[in-house]
Protein backbone atom coordinates (compact mmCIF):
# COMPACT_ATOMS: atom_id res chain seq x y z
CA UNK A 1 0.00 0.00 0.00
CA UNK A 2 1.24 3.44 -1.07
CA UNK A 3 0.61 6.04 1.87
CA UNK A 4 0.85 9.88 1.34
CA UNK A 5 2.23 11.53 4.52
CA UNK A 6 1.82 15.24 4.22
CA UNK A 7 1.09 18.04 7.14
CA UNK A 8 2.02 21.81 7.07
CA UNK A 9 5.24 23.90 7.33
CA UNK A 10 6.48 23.32 11.19
CA UNK A 11 3.40 20.50 12.35
CA UNK A 12 6.59 18.14 12.79
CA UNK A 13 5.95 15.46 9.61
CA UNK A 14 10.41 14.78 9.82
CA UNK A 15 9.62 13.46 13.29
CA UNK A 16 6.92 10.89 12.02
CA UNK A 17 9.00 10.50 9.07
CA UNK A 18 12.22 9.10 11.51
CA UNK A 19 9.88 7.68 13.62
CA UNK A 20 8.54 5.42 10.51
CA UNK A 21 12.14 4.69 9.48
CA UNK A 22 13.47 3.30 12.61
CA UNK A 23 11.03 0.52 12.55
CA UNK A 24 12.03 -0.35 8.53
CA UNK A 25 9.21 1.60 6.65
CA UNK A 26 10.55 2.83 3.62
CA UNK A 27 9.67 6.75 3.15
CA UNK A 28 10.18 8.61 -0.17
CA UNK A 29 10.82 11.91 0.32
CA UNK A 30 9.59 14.20 -2.08
CA UNK A 31 11.65 17.74 -0.72
CA UNK A 32 15.10 15.24 -1.10
CA UNK A 33 14.11 14.16 -4.63
CA UNK A 34 13.22 18.39 -5.41
CA UNK A 35 16.90 19.15 -3.94
CA UNK A 36 18.10 15.95 -6.15
CA UNK A 37 16.56 17.15 -9.64
CA UNK A 38 17.51 20.82 -9.33
CA UNK A 39 20.85 19.60 -9.08
CA UNK A 40 23.71 21.34 -11.83
CA UNK A 41 23.46 19.72 -15.08
CA UNK A 42 19.75 18.04 -14.26
CA UNK A 43 17.23 19.10 -16.75
CA UNK A 44 14.86 21.18 -14.07
CA UNK A 45 18.45 22.92 -13.11
CA UNK A 46 19.24 24.24 -16.68
CA UNK A 47 14.75 25.26 -17.06
CA UNK A 48 15.46 26.96 -13.73
CA UNK A 49 18.56 29.06 -14.90
CA UNK A 50 16.77 29.40 -17.86
CA UNK A 51 14.24 31.27 -16.38
CA UNK A 52 14.94 32.79 -13.29
CA UNK A 53 18.66 33.92 -14.59
CA UNK A 54 21.99 33.63 -13.09
CA UNK A 55 21.51 35.81 -9.70
CA UNK A 56 19.56 32.93 -8.42
CA UNK A 57 22.91 31.21 -8.16
CA UNK A 58 25.67 30.83 -5.39
CA UNK A 59 29.17 31.31 -6.42
CA UNK A 60 29.85 27.28 -6.98
CA UNK A 61 26.68 27.04 -9.26
CA UNK A 62 24.11 26.08 -6.91
CA UNK A 63 20.82 27.03 -6.73
CA UNK A 64 20.68 29.41 -3.59
CA UNK A 65 17.04 28.66 -2.32
CA UNK A 66 16.76 31.12 -0.18
CA UNK A 67 17.26 34.03 -2.86
CA UNK A 68 14.89 31.64 -5.23
CA UNK A 69 12.34 31.62 -2.03
CA UNK A 70 11.88 35.12 -1.75
CA UNK A 71 11.18 35.36 -5.41
CA UNK A 72 8.52 32.70 -5.69
CA UNK A 73 7.20 33.43 -1.92
CA UNK A 74 6.37 36.68 -3.20
CA UNK A 75 4.89 35.97 -6.66
CA UNK A 76 2.39 33.78 -7.60
CA UNK A 77 2.50 33.40 -10.92
CA UNK A 78 6.43 32.73 -9.91
CA UNK A 79 5.65 30.47 -7.84
CA UNK A 80 3.73 28.01 -10.21
CA UNK A 81 6.49 28.31 -12.82
CA UNK A 82 9.12 27.12 -10.06
CA UNK A 83 6.53 24.41 -9.59
CA UNK A 84 5.59 23.57 -13.71
CA UNK A 85 9.44 23.22 -13.61
CA UNK A 86 10.39 20.77 -10.78
CA UNK A 87 7.22 19.03 -10.33
CA UNK A 88 6.65 16.80 -12.79
CA UNK A 89 10.92 15.53 -12.53
CA UNK A 90 9.85 14.23 -8.50
CA UNK A 91 6.80 12.69 -9.71
CA UNK A 92 8.70 10.34 -12.08
CA UNK A 93 11.39 9.77 -9.29
CA UNK A 94 8.77 9.28 -6.84
CA UNK A 95 6.95 6.62 -9.06
CA UNK A 96 10.25 4.83 -9.47
CA UNK A 97 11.78 4.81 -6.00
CA UNK A 98 7.95 3.15 -5.21
CA UNK A 99 8.32 0.43 -7.55
CA UNK A 100 11.48 -0.43 -6.51
CA UNK A 101 10.23 -1.01 -3.22
CA UNK A 102 7.08 -2.79 -4.13
CA UNK A 103 9.58 -5.11 -6.39
CA UNK A 104 11.40 -4.95 -3.00
CA UNK A 105 8.40 -7.03 -1.27
CA UNK A 106 7.86 -3.82 0.69
CA UNK A 107 4.10 -3.79 2.20
CA UNK A 108 3.94 -0.27 2.92
CA UNK A 109 5.42 2.82 1.38
CA UNK A 110 5.12 6.09 2.53
CA UNK A 111 5.58 8.98 0.04
CA UNK A 112 6.40 12.30 1.87
CA UNK A 113 4.96 15.07 -0.22
CA UNK A 114 4.66 18.53 1.68
CA UNK A 115 2.20 19.99 -0.84
CA UNK A 116 0.51 16.38 -1.56
CA UNK A 117 -2.90 18.75 -1.51
CA UNK A 118 -1.70 22.00 -3.00
CA UNK A 119 -0.42 20.19 -5.43
CA UNK A 120 -3.37 18.17 -6.11
CA UNK A 121 -1.29 14.92 -6.13
CA UNK A 122 -3.99 12.30 -4.19
CA UNK A 123 -4.11 10.48 -7.19
CA UNK A 124 -0.38 9.48 -6.63
CA UNK A 125 -1.09 7.44 -3.26
CA UNK A 126 -3.33 5.19 -1.91
CA UNK A 127 -4.67 6.45 1.88
CA UNK A 128 -3.10 9.75 3.18
CA UNK A 129 -1.94 10.64 6.40
CA UNK A 130 -1.60 14.23 7.74
CA UNK A 131 0.83 15.23 10.98
CA UNK A 132 -1.17 17.94 12.76
CA UNK A 133 -0.39 21.07 14.96
CA UNK A 134 -2.44 23.97 15.45
CA UNK A 135 -1.94 27.23 13.31
CA UNK A 136 -0.73 29.24 16.23
CA UNK A 137 2.03 26.51 17.16
CA UNK A 138 3.01 25.99 13.20
CA UNK A 139 3.88 29.68 14.17
CA UNK A 140 5.76 30.04 16.92
CA UNK A 141 7.72 26.39 16.05
CA UNK A 142 8.73 28.63 12.25
CA UNK A 143 9.49 31.36 13.57
CA UNK A 144 11.68 29.63 16.07
CA UNK A 145 13.07 27.07 13.62
CA UNK A 146 14.08 29.07 10.59
CA UNK A 147 14.38 32.29 12.41
CA UNK A 148 11.52 34.23 10.41
CA UNK A 149 9.87 37.24 11.65
CA UNK A 150 6.26 36.66 12.32
CA UNK A 151 5.36 38.51 8.72
CA UNK A 152 7.71 36.13 7.07
CA UNK A 153 6.36 32.90 8.66
CA UNK A 154 2.67 33.91 7.93
CA UNK A 155 3.56 34.78 4.29
CA UNK A 156 5.07 30.68 4.21
CA UNK A 157 1.69 29.39 6.07
CA UNK A 158 -0.23 31.23 3.80
CA UNK A 159 1.39 29.17 0.88
CA UNK A 160 -0.26 26.26 1.82
CA UNK A 161 -3.77 24.91 2.01
CA UNK A 162 -4.89 25.70 6.16
CA UNK A 163 -3.53 22.68 8.30
CA UNK A 164 -7.58 22.70 9.54
CA UNK A 165 -8.53 21.69 5.95
CA UNK A 166 -6.04 19.35 5.32
CA UNK A 167 -7.01 17.46 9.10
CA UNK A 168 -10.55 17.42 7.26
CA UNK A 169 -9.24 15.68 4.11
CA UNK A 170 -6.68 13.18 5.97
CA UNK A 171 -7.74 9.69 6.08
CA UNK A 172 -5.39 9.18 9.22
CA UNK A 173 -4.26 11.63 11.50
CA UNK A 174 -0.93 12.04 13.71
CA UNK A 175 -1.36 15.09 15.92
CA UNK A 176 2.05 16.49 16.94
CA UNK A 177 1.10 19.06 19.40
CA UNK A 178 1.87 17.04 22.74
CA UNK A 179 4.91 14.84 23.62
CA UNK A 180 7.15 12.87 21.98
CA UNK A 181 5.71 9.36 23.52
CA UNK A 182 2.07 10.48 22.74
CA UNK A 183 3.43 11.19 18.39
CA UNK A 184 5.20 7.00 18.63
CA UNK A 185 2.20 5.45 20.15
CA UNK A 186 0.32 7.14 17.02
CA UNK A 187 2.59 6.33 14.76
CA UNK A 188 2.33 2.33 16.22
CA UNK A 189 -1.16 2.68 15.78
CA UNK A 190 -1.45 3.62 12.53
CA UNK A 191 1.14 1.17 11.47
CA UNK A 192 -1.06 -1.99 12.92
CA UNK A 193 -4.74 -0.04 11.26
CA UNK A 194 -2.68 -0.30 8.25
CA UNK A 195 -1.24 -3.79 8.39
CA UNK A 196 -4.87 -5.38 9.16
CA UNK A 197 -6.43 -3.62 6.20
CA UNK A 198 -7.40 -6.01 3.32
CA UNK A 199 -4.86 -5.99 0.64
CA UNK A 200 -1.87 -4.63 2.27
Amino acid sequence: MILGLTGGIATGKSTVTAMLRERGIPVIDADQIAREVVEPGKPAYEAIVRHFGRDILLEDGQIDRKKLGEVVFSDESERQKLNAIVHPEVRRVMRQEAEAAEANGEQIVFMDIPLLYESKLQYLVEKIVVVYAPGDMQLARMMERDELDEEQAKKRLRAQFPIDQKKLEADFLIDNSQSREETQRQVEDLLTVIRAEPGS
